[in-house]
């Protein structure tokens, strides 16, 4: 009932201008088959109360736990869009809670696990033809930004204070080259290897 309403109410927002609808902690195509049928049926519902729409909002998935971005070829036949969410993927990928003390050290975006899925499911955005964007600490860490363009992202959200130092090296960096150092970097298995 609760996802109801908000689907709702994002519908009639949607009649006011440009809206997205990401749905978070996916892990498999069901769950966006589920809600892109509840979409139709409250278009219908609305549609009867005469609040006509111009059809749906893209809808997307929230790539933040392993199986979604090893699901992320099947995912992207559904979906409209990805976002991967970099933190949530770290933590999930390497059952490191980052808010615990005593595992925190652990915490490791960088990791070869982490940076395959992000890969991967970066190609098959690609290979779908669907935007992918990325979001979290690793997404504003100037560090990384050659590495992220060179796997195909051309969207990454940060804070605002990350934006200069990315940006900065955004108009550094050529896409071949971007794509050159990720291929190398991808056979890389030491965290010091991957981002000196």
């Amino acid at each position: 009932d609760l996802l109801d309403t908000q689907l709702s109410a994002i519908l009639r927002a949607s009649m006011h201008g440009p809206v997205r609808i990401l749905i978070p902690m996916i892990s498999h195509v069901a769950q966006i088959n589920q809600v892109r049928a509840r979409l139709l049926q409250i278009e219908k519902r609305l549609a009867r109360r005469g609040i006509k729409l111009k059809g749906l909002p893209p809808l997307g998935a929230m790539i933040e736990i392993p199986s979604a971005a090893l699901v992320a070829d099947s995912l992207a036949k559904v979906c409209d869009f990805f976002s991967i969410g970099s933190n949530d993927l770290t933590q999930y990928t390497l059952a490191i809670d980052r808010g615990d003390d005593s595992v925190a050290e652990l915490y490791d975006p960088y990791h070869p696990g982490v940076l395959r899925l992000i890969e991967f499911t970066v190609a098959a955005a690609w290979r779908a033809n669907i935007p992918v964007a990325l979001c979290g600490e690793i997404a504003g860490d100037a560090r990384a930004t050659q590495l992220l363009l060179g796997l195909g992202l051309r969207e990454l959200s940060m804070s605002p204070l990350r934006l200069p130092a990315v940006k900065n090296e955004i108009l550094k960096i050529s896409i071949s080259r971007a794509s050159a150092f990720a291929d190398e970097i991808m056979g890389k298995t030491d965290k010091t290897e991957i981002i000196g």
